[in-house]
């Protein structure tokens, strides 16, 4: 009986065994944050850098962890007003230094190489308030390296920023966000 008990307790163990425990090391000088807010007169382009970033994730377990952080005040639109403007009333950076993603957990199966797309479930916290999001990523997986893409629309006024519209110069209520990712996978 005591034979059979291990038997089947080695059973259960044996996957948790065989997971493949991996970590994305984010790569900060190679990733890229672009954001596109759509106003009245102009479509508004801007970069922002990526300050670290590192997700743990096991491809037996559709459970993520880790996190991206984005340097707030970063952001560079290619008009120095509207920047200065961006970071003091909108993005609070004196407060709120930074932004960030916490993945918490994903659908479908990720690939051992090539691409996979998946919904990945996280916090996305912006002036320190936080907000769950699921956004579709693209993952890229070759060898020791790894890439990770998505676009997605964050609703900034309805997560409690201002809209910088003035006068006749009106901006939309999203964000349109593409991040890419680049790194390294370490197990």
């Amino acid at each position: 009986m005591k034979s059979f008990a291990v038997f089947v307790l080695a059973g259960l163990l044996a996957p948790a065994a065989l997971a493949q425990h991996q970590t994305f090391v984010i790569n900060p000088d190679a990733s890229k944050v672009r954001v596109t807010l759509n106003t009245t007169h102009e479509l508004v382009n801007g970069a922002f850098h990526v300050q670290s970033g590192s997700i743990e994730f096991d491809r037996s377990l559709p459970k993520m962890s880790g996190s991206v952080v984005v340097l707030a005040g970063s952001g560079k639109t290619g008009n120095d007003s509207r920047d200065k403007k961006m970071n003091k009333d909108i993005l609070k950076v004196e407060q709120y230094a930074t932004v960030s993603f916490e993945p918490k957990n994903y659908n479908g199966v990720l690939a051992p190489s090539g691409d996979s797309v998946i919904p990945v479930t996280g916090i996305f916290t912006l002036l320190g308030t936080p907000h769950e999001i699921t956004i579709p990523i693209v993952v890229h997986l070759e060898g020791a390296t790894a890439t990770a893409k998505t676009h997605f629309v964050v609703p900034y006024v309805q997560w409690g920023l201002k809209n910088p519209s003035f006068l006749i110069w009106k901006a939309d209520n999203d964000v349109a966000i593409d991040l890419n990712l680049a790194g390294t996978i370490s197990k």
